[in-house]
């Protein structure tokens, strides 16, 4: 009996990819830096490296969003991202984001609940209504009303906080839409990422 065979390995996107050496310094330069903290390069920046003046404008409004200090943690920020690409239906976005937010809420369990359905999910009631929140911007964004701002004020968030879930959820719609239609897949090495203890 033939043992199974691995799976081919996918194209990075439905689009050429740009080599490396290729790219403009700075993205090369932001590229390398990534591979080197990560140890790998995440696909997306490759198959988004094909349209510079885009690249830098996706990852200034992705860092401005995504690295700022404010009444929403690191860890929130990335489960608006997966709860919402979830709806989405974005694999490259649950899968990418769903390590970052294992390893920032050092929880391995976290980001398929949130996935999955962030109403079962083991998250705080504030945690549910944010989510809540930037589930109707990224699904329903037309039925908004005063109501939900209400909602999200009696568990303390502030206009800034409310305005950072609705850029989060407004920004990766376009990120999951990128992404599916340009067919990028996953990197093998999210899959695992904040599963298990780090090797010392």
């Amino acid at each position: 009996m033939n043992a199974p065979q691995a799976p081919a390995a996918k194209p990075i996107s439905r689009f050429s990819v740009p080599k490396l050496e290729a790219l403009p310094e700075d993205i090369r330069a932001r590229i390398l830096s990534v591979q080197e903290k990560s140890g790998f390069v995440p696909n997306v920046f490759l198959a988004l490296a094909r349209r510079p003046d885009e690249f830098r404008a996706f990852f200034a409004f992705h860092d401005a969003l995504m690295e700022k200090e404010g009444g929403i943690t690191k860890a929130e920020r990335e489960m608006i991202v997966v709860a919402t690409s979830g709806a989405n239906h974005c694999q490259y976005c649950v899968v990418a984001h769903g390590a970052i937010l294992r390893i920032r809420a050092k929880d391995p369990r976290i980001a398929d609940q949130v996935a999955i359905n962030h109403r079962k999910a083991d998250i705080t009631p504030r945690q549910r209504a944010m989510l809540d929140f930037a589930m109707k911007v990224a699904l329903a964004s037309h039925e908004i009303d005063d109501a939900d701002f209400t909602a999200l004020r009696t568990h303390g968030f502030s206009d800034e906080d409310i305005w950072d879930i609705a850029a989060i959820a407004g920004f990766f719609a376009m990120s999951n839409r990128l992404a599916n239609f340009a067919s990028i897949p996953p990197n093998e090495e999210f899959y695992l990422m904040g599963r298990l203890p780090r090797e010392k």
